[in-house]
């Protein structure tokens, strides 16, 4: 914000502050953040500085900056459904414009206001031409990389959202099977998968004292774990998330993500890859958790990001490697996306 709109806000009227005076004008313009620590320029939590810090080094404060901006409201082409340009033209009124990485994404321009445009009335998305999917969602699911006719398995579905994605790019051929710890957080795929088309989807919700998921044990080509973490990549969404974490938080994500891994590793044939996801920027989520379980299971071998990129047929995404282990790494300052992790071991 501006010197001058922050100034307009303050009118005085309902619960508006009070007009300012000449001299809250005056500090307000000539203030300057030069020398403040890096948390205070990038605005994130102290007790995160060194986190960034480790993941971004002098680019910390960008990082941070760019985590604090407007998000804007991406959309993915079902490709069940429509061709991206069928969904341009079909929004085109929207001013959408393809999005740079993914090629089945849309981003549509925000009002002057700052705020996204309402879908809720447009055909295109009631008939499921198109579901709103960020793009770095996008790429994540496209570098798992699945084909048709293999056999899927999407160990923290949620809403759905890549189950679909992997659901396109599989042609509704092959089978993925969506299943969750939560059994709540399924409701929401059941009206989403008539909509999309889908047919090559099968949900497996929890089931108490049953193993719902036994006759996948070693049978799978691909395994998706999108784990349940901080969402540190999605503060453009949730500003006020990154001040109600808490340090306990991070260190009971990470407990709830080498189990998932370790659980995940029972359902992944010979040769079968294990894509694990999160919307985190920070390497204790990420490459730490990889390198953990790395260090006792020989029987796994990470995928290395030239490879993960190639596989999807996007091989330029490959100079989004991180420098601190094997994956990818999305950020808003470097690909304009939310924050994303995709890393991948092999069955060996």
């Amino acid at each position: 914000e501006t010197p001058e709109t922050i100034a307009a806000l303050c009118t005085g009227e309902g619960f508006a502050p009070s007009p300012l005076t000449d001299e809250e004008k005056e500090r307000l313009s000539s203030a300057s953040l030069d020398g403040a620590p890096d948390h205070v320029r990038g605005n994130f939590p102290e007790w995160l500085a060194g986190s960034f810090a480790a993941v971004f080094g002098d680019a910390a404060v960008a990082e941070g900056e760019a985590l604090a901006t407007r998000a804007p409201l991406d959309l993915r082409v079902n490709t069940l459904k429509a061709t991206r340009d069928k969904a341009l033209a079909a929004l085109a009124h929207l001013n959408a414009a393809p999005t740079v990485l993914s090629p089945i994404g849309l981003r549509l321009a925000s009002s002057p206001d700052g705020r996204n445009p309402s879908l809720a009335g447009e055909p295109a998305y009631a008939k499921g031409l198109v579901e709103i999917q960020d793009e770095g969602s996008q790429l994540a699911a496209m570098l798992c990389a699945a084909r048709p006719g293999e056999q899927v398995l999407d160990l923290c579905a949620g809403g759905g959202g890549k189950s679909l994605a992997l659901a396109a790019t599989m042609e509704n051929h092959g089978q993925i099977y969506a299943t969750d710890r939560d059994s709540a957080r399924l409701a929401g795929i059941y009206p989403r998968l008539e909509k999309a088309a889908t047919r090559n989807i099968q949900l497996r919700p929890p089931r108490h004292g049953k193993d719902v998921l036994a006759d996948l044990e070693g049978r799978c080509d691909l395994v998706l774990v999108d784990a349940p973490c901080t969402g540190t990549g999605t503060w453009r969404r949730n500003p006020d998330a990154k001040w109600r974490m808490r340090p306990g938080a991070l260190e009971q994500r990470n407990k709830e993500q080498d189990e998932l891994i370790a659980t995940a590793t029972r359902f992944v044939k010979a040769g079968g890859r294990l894509i694990y996801v999160t919307c985190s920027i920070l390497r204790e989520e990420n490459e730490n958790r990889l390198a953990r379980f790395l260090e006792s299971h020989d029987d796994f071998a990470p995928i290395g990001a030239v490879e993960l990129a190639a596989a999807a047929g996007l091989p330029e995404l490959a100079c989004f490697a991180s420098r601190h282990g094997p994956g990818l790494r999305f950020t808003p300052a470097t690909a304009g996306t939310d924050g994303f992790f995709v890393g991948g071991l092999r069955r060996v």
